[in-house]
């Protein structure tokens, strides 16, 4: 026999009534019983001596109790109570194997040690498989009836309320159906229930209460062991997942927790040897289901595996299902019009009871599918819903007339769903999902609504920045006496268009007067704040705006042309004009002049920098005069809208004159080179004077050309020293570093002129192209042959070559 997992087995109690104390906790070890937590079920078997219970139990959970051997006589086989390990199943499950009854081996004791041993399974166990003969069923002394009474005698002094799963195991079943033996077996345990003495409080309590029970008929293992074996096999799987709602054991109560198991179960023996009489409080209550709610498990179990009801509650997880509550109520109606049917003849009081308990199950078990559906139409109404309240704006409808609609007509088509999914035997509100699918609605309404409006304003926003942001920053990049009365009125020009757009675009959402206001109220602010920063932005780069308005002044004319420091300019005028530009520029930079205020931040700066009294010597008197620029805030100027103070005024001031000063040295500088170069002529009169007294030497010359080659050799020789040593260039920074310069550069500079003679006249002859004997004649016979060779021969002495190691000094050192 296959076992599956290997099988675990322990003598519980033994012969003599002695708890197993010290085998008990390894065993509970070794089965890692203490893991379970509530999850693991307990199994026990009451029946005649002799009738196979153990052999039963080795075929069902594959254990390895000890079976009768039947060649060595009918006798007493287990002893005690043994427990094992049922190999293969879960959750984890203890079976207990109880002695017989009605054995000759205890004689008179055997009464007793079978009501002890029956309260102890009672009290532990959650199913109890009572193993019978098919042959005793229906006679009044048969073996069952004893046993049965003791069921029920020693279960009304159970320790706590404990519904226990009664199967009765019918052996060597006849050919007589098990549908024809079981009404007469509940029969007889109806008779036998009623005839047993109760205590008051259970007088009128119906077996039902107490005891799920359970009927199954297996064939003779002697005669039939195929067939047996095969209806234990279906058997086993009835013990699978036991304690799952559904199980066999499914609506059990009071359970022990695992780890408690084995204490429990040593303290209720102990109580059942200390009290023979049985006169116990109740530890456990085994209760037991009748007829009816067999019935109602069967129709529920049937519900459960209804093809159209798989079908439709998988069509439903995947979305809605057209027609779901005519399909789900036709469903529900045949299984309760089923139940009805063969539940006719029981008590009405329990049928009907049954029948609402079966029909609450069925609501439960349903209602996820109809949540689901109801889930699926809400989210589909929602995503329709959106689509169209999209297309409605996108065509143009105004925002607060296309939500109004678009959600009534969705909320109705919704109703329109809910009708056709609405379960007539529940009576299920539907108010909250609808509650939730117009508070989705109106969070999507309001999620675009906050959108299409912040939109909107960032569009606004953006043609303001654009708007105002260039022109501002033009308009003070030309400060003058008109720029902020300019940048008022641009301000309130594109405030005013920009306010209106978005005031018409705002008649569309049905906005209260006071929200609408304050959204209108912020658009100015913004725009006043793009001015502000753009304000702000340009006072930063004040002094590179004030150098460039100096620089554009100084250096051009009023034609734009740049200036050439000839010596007729007046240099301090035009450097008092360019810094009076820059001061106006520095005092429209001053401060934000978006109102009609007046201040006079442009006089005070002028008293304080530019007046002529202001920038005369310091004298002991305008020490302690007061200076007007020693403050932190302008008067008639809000702190909020001043741009620079006073104080950083100065300073600016101070440092543009210390940047621009250089500029106004260079063109004093560059006005003096160009006076001392023009005065290198001789006046008229000494040119006159030459002429008279050079006569005679300019006749000398007359009478002897050959002075003249020698004068023109030596003008060849000077003008290629004058360009080689840039002579005019060095005296531009004064006569004395001229000299100097000059000196330091004269002699290399006749060295490279004299090498580069010397390798032009070893050059070949062939590198030189050749001439034109002809042209040459005709140029002597033209008289320009002198003049030919001397630009050749000046050209060749005073050109710059590029192999000179020493270079002259920047104009700008």
């Amino acid at each position: 026999m296959a076992t599956g997992d290997e099988c675990c087995s322990i003598q519980l109690i033994d012969g003599d009534g002695s708890f197993n104390d010290t085998g008990i906790e390894p065993f509970i070890k070794e089965v890692k019983l203490h893991e379970c937590g509530l999850s693991y079920a307990v199994v026990s078997i009451m029946g005649p001596q002799s009738s196979g219970k153990s052999t039963l139990l080795n075929h069902l959970f594959y254990t390895n109790f000890r079976e009768m051997d039947a060649f060595k006589g009918r006798s007493q086989t287990t002893k005690g109570i043994w427990m094992a390990k049922c190999a293969g199943i879960e959750p984890c499950t203890l079976v207990m194997d109880l002695e017989g009854t009605d054995g000759r081996e205890r004689g008179e004791d055997d009464t007793a040690f079978e009501k002890q041993s029956a309260l102890f399974a009672l009290a532990v166990s959650d199913i109890v498989l009572i193993n019978m003969w098919c042959h005793d069923i229906g006679r009044e002394q048969a073996a069952n009836k004893p046993l049965l009474k003791t069921v029920f005698q020693v279960m009304m002094r159970l320790f706590s309320p404990r519904k226990t799963t009664l199967m009765f195991v019918i052996r060597d079943k006849t050919r007589t159906p098990l549908e024809n033996l079981e009404p007469v077996l509940r029969e007889d345990i109806q008779k036998i229930w009623d005839s047993v003495p109760k205590p008051q409080a259970h007088k009128e309590t119906p077996l039902s209460e107490f005891f799920n029970v359970e009927v199954v008929a297996l064939s003779s293992y002697e005669e039939k062991e195929e067939q047996f074996k095969e209806q234990v096999a279906n058997l086993r799987q009835r013990f699978f997942h036991s304690i799952a709602p559904g199980g066999i054991a499914g609506d059990r109560r009071g359970v022990v927790p695992a780890s408690g198991f084995s204490f429990s179960a040593q303290q209720i023996w102990k109580v059942i040897k200390e009290n023979k009489d049985l006169d116990l409080p109740a530890h456990k209550v085994m209760v037991a289901t009748v007829r009816c709610e067999e019935i109602a498990n069967e129709k529920f179990a049937a519900f459960t595996a209804n093809e159209n009801w798989c079908l439709l509650e998988e069509a439903v997880q995947s979305g809605p299902v057209a027609g779901f509550g005519k399909k789900l109520n036709s469903i529900l109606y045949t299984s309760l019009s089923e139940y009805d049917a063969e539940a006719t003849y029981f008590d009405d009081g329990v049928r009907s009871a049954k029948r609402k308990q079966l029909e609450e199950k069925l609501l439960q078990l349903v209602q996820p599918a109809h949540q689901s559906m109801l889930g699926h139409l809400r989210s589909g109404t929602l995503e329709r819903f959106k689509e169209a309240f999209e297309k409605a704006l996108n065509g143009g409808e105004g925002f607060s007339l296309a939500a109004r609609n678009c959600t009534e007509s969705y909320m109705a088509s919704f109703d329109e769903g809910y009708a056709d999914a609405v379960v007539e035997l529940a009576n299920w509100d539907c108010s909250k999902v609808r509650d939730k699918l117009r508070r989705d609605i109106d969070v999507h309404v309001a999620s675009v609504r906050a959108a299409k409006l912040s939109e909107l304003t960032s569009s606004y926003e953006a043609k303001l920045n654009e708007a105002l942001a260039g022109p501002v920053e033009a308009l003070l990049d030309g400060a003058n006496n008109e720029t902020w009365p300019s940048i008022k009125k641009l301000l309130q020009r594109e405030t005013e268009s920009a306010v209106s757009g978005l005031s018409n675009a705002l008649s569309g959402f049905d906005m209260d007067a006071e929200t609408k206001e304050k959204m209108l109220s912020s658009l100015q602010d913004y725009a006043r704040g793009v001015v502000e920063a753009k304000a702000r932005e340009e006072a930063g780069r004040v002094l590179i705006r004030m150098k460039d308005r100096f620089s554009t002044l100084f250096s051009h004319d009023s034609d734009s042309m740049p200036r050439v420091w000839t010596g007729k300019e007046d240099i301090r005028a035009i450097t008092k004009t360019a810094r009076s530009a820059s001061l106006k520029l520095l005092s429209v930079m001053a401060a934000i002049r978006l109102e009609d205020n007046i201040d006079n931040i442009e006089n005070t700066l002028t008293s304080a920098l530019v007046d002529a009294k202001n920038n005369a010597a310091v004298t002991d008197r305008s020490i302690t005069t007061f200076d007007p620029l020693a403050s932190s805030t302008w008067e008639q100027v809000p702190p909020a809208k001043t741009l620079i103070t006073p104080v950083q005024c100065k300073s600016l001031w101070r440092q543009f004159r210390a940047e621009t000063e250089y500029s106004v040295t260079q063109a004093i500088s560059a006005q003096e080179a160009n006076k001392r170069n023009n005065n290198w002529m001789p006046p008229p009169w000494a040119i006159v004077a030459l002429v008279v007294l050079g006569f005679n030497e300019f006749m000398t010359l007359l009478r002897n050309p050959l002075y003249l080659g020698v004068i023109f050799v030596g003008y060849l020789i000077v003008k290629a020293l004058w360009v080689q040593l840039d002579i005019s260039g060095e005296f531009h920074h004064g006569v004395l570093p001229g000299l100097l310069s000059i000196s330091t550069k004269f002699l290399p500079t006749v060295m490279n002129l004299l090498r580069k003679l010397a390798e032009q006249g070893q050059s070949p002859a062939n590198n030189y192209p050749q001439t034109n004997l002809g042209t040459e004649s005709r140029s002597f016979q033209n008289g320009s042959t002198s003049s030919s060779m001397s630009s050749s021969a000046s050209s060749g002495v005073t050109a710059p070559r590029n192999d000179i190691e020493y270079s002259s000094p920047s104009k700008e050192e």
